[in-house]
């Protein structure tokens, strides 16, 4: 449709030579297009004539249309800030406005509409009124949202296998490497299980990025305040990136006061928050690189600000780089750092759960990047509880343990991690086994999966307590299901504590500690 204002003529000229008014000439046309809706309305947005189509899309006859104002196939909201009138006034300023969005029926219901509105000009050059076309375009835009969460999905589970797959070839190449070992090479060794720790770490990292993205979106996400000093964030966020700092030998500068900061938070997903912009900025900068770590305060809020000399961001991407599984491409279309575009959406959504706000500067590409995440600070500082350590005559305890684990595999390396630590370790692969071995063993402490064929992990619990003569027995769940509510379902039904597969090192020791511990008070 040209942009130019449509003009009219007193007169215009039918087939057969006869003359007839541009009225009778705009109906006869407009008529029989049931496709369409058009109408004109006056100077004043006035409807003044109503075609078939028009009816057919927006269930108004001609007699219920005719002498309202256009403005009632609008939304509340677009009526609210003006904007029906705001479309005549730029269609009088440019001639002719076009537009896609959402527009109301009669009966209330929603349909997605393409409109052009242009200008009706008398033979003078003044303004009579306007000419409105709409299409109903929903079944169209239904079509190209279907195609775009097509396009989006297949692109992110290709790039899922693509990520899942990178720390399982190096795993694979590190076990090959030590089924081929002739003799005992303990440097050997111990290169490889640092190895295959970080790929473990990185593989975790990701599938607990995958599953949170979805709780965030479904609103499952619980944080749990507390006050919270930002220099434990920080120290403990570092610790977690520090595989990946090390691996590009990042020049990386820590600045934080040393008098304590506090915030009221959930330590947990802060840290995440701050690991997940450190690994943002560890991947996007080269090797050898400077990255920077602040916490400072501001006035009323607290900053923890990450910053890089990395290769920047685009200006035009700085609105999206937050949004899910986005990630801004190189220049030829490559996202050449990995990863599922999850990490800064994750970060920003956690950061607004603090009431809270996270920002992103960058002057463009090869700049560098500064990420800020604001926070309010807390006005009454306490100091954290501390948690309680075991006696010191702890060390060097030995417990009796007993795994539970349909997988044998998992099972196995676990009873092995916990006889290398000097505790005494049995293995059941079902839960009839493991209340037997319960009765025979006399555990201190059952690492009990959930999920297993025959009698469940939550069925088996209350009958391994009945037969183990131990009063101080430590029950903990293990499972692949670690939300809030998980841990809470276990707690319902006996369990002392909730371990989330995969179990690394530092959580057994502190499961460890906590049965010493019990132990130790049960005897003064």
């Amino acid at each position: 449709m040209s942009s130019t204002p449509i003009s009219e003529s007193p007169a215009a000229t039918n087939f057969d030579g006869s003359k007839h008014s541009n009225e009778a000439t705009f109906r006869l046309l407009v008529e029989s297009v049931q496709d369409y809706a058009i109408f004109r309305l006056d100077k004043n947005g006035i409807i003044t004539t109503w075609n078939l189509g028009a009816q057919r899309l927006k269930g108004y006859t001609a007699e219920e249309a005719i002498g309202q104002h256009f403005s009632i196939f609008y939304p509340p909201e677009q009526i609210k800030r003006g904007w029906p009138g705001e479309e005549l006034r730029q269609a009088l300023t440019a001639g002719r406005y076009g537009e896609e969005g959402w527009r109301v029926r009669k009966d209330g219901s929603s349909f997605w509409a393409s409109i052009v509105i242009s200008v009706i000009r008398d033979a003078s050059g003044e303004v009579t009124g306007f000419a409105k076309v709409t299409r109903d375009m929903t079944d169209r835009r239904r079509l190209e949202e279907l195609e775009a969460s097509s396009r989006r999905m297949s692109e992110f589970l290709a790039t899922l296998g693509h990520e899942l797959r990178n720390p399982l070839a190096p795993i694979r190449n590190a076990v090959g490497v030590l089924n081929q070992q002739k003799a005992l090479d303990f440097e050997l060794v111990r290169r490889t299980s640092v190895l295959l720790d970080r790929q473990v770490t990185h593989m975790t990292r990701l599938v607990d990025d995958l599953l949170d993205a979805g709780r965030i979106t479904t609103g499952k996400i619980r944080i749990a305040m507390a006050p919270v000093k930002i220099q434990d964030v920080i120290e403990a966020a570092l610790e977690a990136s520090r595989p990946l700092v090390d691996c590009k030998a990042h020049v990386f500068e820590v600045q934080i006061p040393s008098e304590p900061i506090y915030v009221q938070a959930d330590l947990t997903r802060l840290i995440q928050v701050v690991t997940n912009l450190l690994d943002n900025a560890c991947k996007y900068t080269p090797p050898g690189g400077r990255i920077r770590l602040e916490g400072f305060t501001e006035q009323r809020s607290v900053a923890i600000r990450v910053a890089d000399t990395g290769r920047g961001i685009d200006p035009q991407c700085l609105n999206s780089i937050f949004d899910l599984f986005v990630q801004e491409k190189d220049r030829l279309g490559m996202k050449d750092e990995g990863g599922l575009g999850i990490g800064l959406t994750l970060a920003r959504s956690l950061v607004e759960m603090h009431s809270g706000r996270i920002e992103v500067q960058s002057e463009g590409k090869g700049r560098g990047s500064v990420f800020t995440v604001w926070l309010p600070a807390v006005v009454h500082k306490a100091e954290p509880a501390q948690r309680e350590e075991p006696a010191d005559d702890a060390e060097g305890h030995v417990l009796k343990i007993l795994v539970v684990d349909d997988n044998k595999d998992s099972a196995d390396s676990m009873s092995l991690l916990l006889q290398m630590r000097g505790h005494i370790a049995r293995i059941a692969y079902c839960g009839a086994d493991a209340i037997d071995v319960a009765r025979q063993l006399q555990p201190d402490l059952v690492l009990l999966d959930l999920s297993m064929p025959g009698i469940t992990g939550f069925e088996a619990l209350p009958r391994i307590r009945e037969v183990v003569r131990n009063e101080q027995l430590v029950a903990a769940a293990m499972s692949g299901f670690g939300q809030e509510e998980d841990k809470q379902r276990t707690q319902a039904v006996g369990f002392d504590m909730h371990l989330t597969k995969p179990v690394f090192s530092p959580e057994l020791d502190s499961v460890i500690a906590a049965v010493i511990t019990r132990i130790y008070e049960g005897r003064a």
